[in-house]
């Protein structure tokens, strides 16, 4: 799988390590991702603000270490039940 800009693949490999480092709210918001919500629809779900989903995936994005929401959204997919509080915990 490539990427138009610059044709470089997805590398969405991360540790447990690395999950670890995202906060519990974090985690629950990279699920969301993982299953497509949008901003306004995850905002509802957890009942915060937009503009805090927005703050919430900027800094998972940054942790992640990855190039945009959609590359998070991939570590989400493929790391779904680590992301658990008891699977980070273990």
């Amino acid at each position: 799988m490539t990427t138009g800009a610059g044709n470089r693949p997805f590398d969405v490999s991360v540790d447990m390590a690395t999950l670890a480092r995202l906060t519990g709210r974090e985690r629950e918001v990279l699920r969301c991702l993982a299953r497509g919500e949008m901003n306004r629809v995850l905002a509802r779900r957890l009942g915060i603000a937009e503009r805090t989903v927005r703050a919430h995936v900027t800094s998972i994005v940054r942790k992640l270490g990855v190039g945009s929401r959609f590359e998070a959204s991939l570590v989400a997919f493929h790391h779904y039940e680590a992301l658990t509080d008891e699977a980070i915990a273990s």
